[in-house]
């Protein structure tokens, strides 16, 4: 259990967030080419100094926005009304739809074109695919008790995150909450593509 946040806690985290908000906005609006740190403190009103309390780069500032927005979720909310022969595949599931929101997956699907576009940016986007793996790891480990061999959840956990990859980057046709479709289009909903994966993942492919 994370311990309560301090005032102070809660100071480094708003000024963190500021910065990696303004970083984002501004790779959106110019390009990562077209701004610099100056234009980030700028824009969220902080020093260079303040900056560089937080961040390397602005490549850095750019990726903890999304990373940032990875977060442990309450696992009681995440638990609770799973079966109780449940499986890790039952909980990972439900942890996807908490973690994959609509506004969320639309943030990441930017991310993953502005770093196909600006290769200082693909580094990057894998720290924010570990993050969301670590915490999946994490879950499924406290949900198994160790009922399942070493590594298990890590495969697991390994196979559905990098099936997210070619989504994001529109290499599969997958319409992303809240999207319409297109007439002519044989896209498939998010829903659709997630409840097809782990259909694969229960059958053994």
């Amino acid at each position: 259990m994370n311990p309560k946040l301090t005032l102070r806690d809660k100071k480094k985290e708003a000024t963190a967030y500021a910065l990696t908000e303004a970083a984002f906005e501004l790779a959106l609006e110019k390009g990562m080419d077209s701004f610099i740190v100056d234009d980030i403190v700028q824009k969220a009103g902080f020093s260079r100094r303040t900056f560089a309390n937080y961040f390397s780069c602005k490549e850095e500032a750019v990726a903890e926005y999304f990373i940032g927005s990875v977060t442990n979720e309450d696992e009681k909310m995440l638990l609770d009304g799973l079966a109780p022969d449940a499986t890790p595949l039952d909980a990972l599931y439900k942890l996807l739809k908490l973690q994959f929101t609509s506004e969320f997956l639309h943030k990441l699907q930017q991310f993953v074109l502005l770093a196909n576009q600006y290769p200082s940016l693909e580094p990057y986007i894998l720290s924010v695919f570990r993050r969301l793996q670590v915490t999946a790891q994490e879950v499924l480990e406290q949900f198994s008790h160790g009922r399942y061999a070493d590594g298990y959840t890590h495969l697991l956990a390994g196979a559905v995150y990098g099936a997210f990859v070619p989504l994001l980057d529109g290499r599969l046709n997958v319409m992303l909450p809240g999207e319409a479709q297109h007439e002519d289009s044989d896209a498939i909903s998010f829903d659709q593509y997630l409840n097809s994966m782990f259909t694969y993942l229960r059958n053994g492919f």
